[in-house]
């Protein structure tokens, strides 16, 4: 790294790339995780682990594990965002990665209700919570290890490349279950419901391999380096968050609900259930397993697309009008999914359709999200910051938006209750964006930050900041 006038390392471009692949790299292989665990528990699990409780009762229990990780997120945002305040940012995604990782390979062998009983519910549950606490800290420590390493002016591209995670993970995740499920026929018609579902949980290890080590070989975030070198990290970098900036962690945590909670309609399985359960078993669709989740497999795609694409708008355009631009258009895809989904069985490609229009304001709204969250919080508590934001909004988001989804349709028994809910979170969205100031470009260094100037910083001096820097 060399350095700048003003004692800040600067990473060369070559550690920049090596960033944002560990970053993308990394991210991926969280949300593979993660979202593996979604799309079985609303495919599978109620048969295997929560059958006794009867149908209906079984598919909320097994929905609501896959809220139940989220509560536990603030605790592995506390615990990541105090270490990597006072520690780096970089053991911090090597520990959250292996966490994961180890979590999700395990819930591949573990025994299923009929040969462990409840012992076989409590132990999912409990490696669902390590998931938890895992994501909890992964995603923080990745987007500041991004936009922390980004060149003046391009925060909100660097920022989006740990977005693409969340894509490509459920890309990939989908992938994974379609070709099992795909090939499972040919093996035998019970096989994915009885062996089947293991296999992508224990491919896991696989991808955990890899993820650590391209994770190993990236340098620390060099706005953390000038405070190690400076010795200025904070004893109690989450105390000082909540007492100086706990009306900005609220704000930002609503941001991210509004994206999140119509992000998991896809993401935590529920269209996927919705579409796939069987007529014979109370389901409205009855599609094609396979099939839909190669549809999903489509809609990731154009979600990746319209995340990557988002983070270099922001930076022309400005965070806020971005956001404002994909509220707006969310809003409108909430109201277009249902009614497309449900032409799917007589026309499957409407159903391709609603979760692909659906997808292009959920990357419109997410892209941004890493630049203008690193750019809310000074550097000596940027990650605690950054991290309990960000689990909280997925707490008040997308935590219980699968469950929340099923109980009203089973309450009301129409989608319309799950748009409105759904718009309601958009509004809430669009109200935090409106109520956080633009911060665009204010610079992420301890020195600024030391100098005072930090809570005084107006986006529109953003010309002569940039220059300074």
């Amino acid at each position: 790294m060399a350095q700048s006038f003003s004692g800040q390392l600067q990473p060369t471009a070559a550690e920049r790339h090596r960033v944002v692949g560990a970053t993308i790299v990394g991210t991926t292989v969280e949300w593979y995780d993660f979202f593996i665990y979604a799309n079985l528990a609303a495919l599978v699990f109620q048969k295997l682990f929560f059958e006794p409780a009867g149908e209906e009762f079984a598919t909320l229990l097994s929905l609501f594990t896959i809220g139940l990780s989220f509560l536990f997120r603030p605790l592995g945002a506390f615990l990541a965002g105090h270490f990597g305040d006072k520690l780096g940012r970089k053991p911090i995604l090597v520990v959250t990665l292996l966490l994961m990782g180890a979590a999700t390979t395990l819930v591949g062998l573990l025994p299923t209700f009929a040969s462990a009983g409840m012992l076989a519910p409590i132990l999912l549950i409990f490696l669902r919570i390590l998931q938890g606490i895992s994501a909890g800290g992964e995603w923080g420590g990745a987007v500041l290890m991004a936009v922390e390493h980004a060149p003046y002016g391009r925060r909100g591209a660097y920022g989006a490349f740990p977005q693409l995670g969340v894509p490509l993970g459920l890309l990939l995740a989908s992938g994974m279950i379609s070709g099992v499920s795909g090939v499972s026929p040919l093996i035998s018609e019970t096989f994915f419901d009885e062996w089947g579902w293991r296999i992508p949980f224990l491919f896991s290890i696989v991808l955990v391999v890899v993820g650590y080590y391209v994770r190993r070989s990236v340098e620390e975030s060099p706005v953390f380096q000038e405070i190690a070198q400076a010795a200025r990290q904070e004893s109690a970098p989450i105390v000082v968050v909540f007492g100086k900036y706990g009306w900005l962690v609220v704000l930002c945590a609503f941001l991210f609900a509004g994206n999140n909670a119509s992000g998991y309609m896809t993401a935590g399985g529920f269209l996927q259930s919705y579409a796939t359960r069987p007529l014979d078993a109370g389901g409205l669709l009855g599609m094609n397993r396979t099939l839909v989740f190669g549809f999903v497999m489509i809609a990731s795609a154009v979600w990746l697309v319209s995340t990557l694409v988002s983070g270099y708008i922001c930076d022309m355009i400005g965070r806020r009008k971005t956001f404002i631009i994909g509220w707006l258009a969310q809003l409108v895809a909430v109201w277009l999914l249902f009614p497309l989904v449900n032409m799917g069985p007589e026309r499957p490609l409407m159903f391709l359709a609603g979760v692909s229009v659906f997808a292009i304001p959920l990357g419109i709204t997410y892209g941004p999200i890493s630049s203008l969250y690193a750019e809310t919080f000074p550097a000596s508590v940027r990650f605690s910051g950054v991290s309990i934001s960000y689990a909280i909004g997925a707490i008040i988001g997308g935590a219980f938006a699968p469950f929340v989804a099923q109980w009203l349709l089973q309450t009301f028994g129409t989608w319309v209750v799950i748009a409105v809910y759904l718009s309601i979170m958009t509004a809430l969205g669009l109200t935090a964006t409106l109520l956080l100031r633009a911060r665009d470009n204010v610079p992420l260094d301890h020195g600024f930050e030391a100098s005072g100037q930090w809570s005084t910083y107006q986006a529109e001096e953003v010309e002569v900041a940039g220059a300074a820097t």
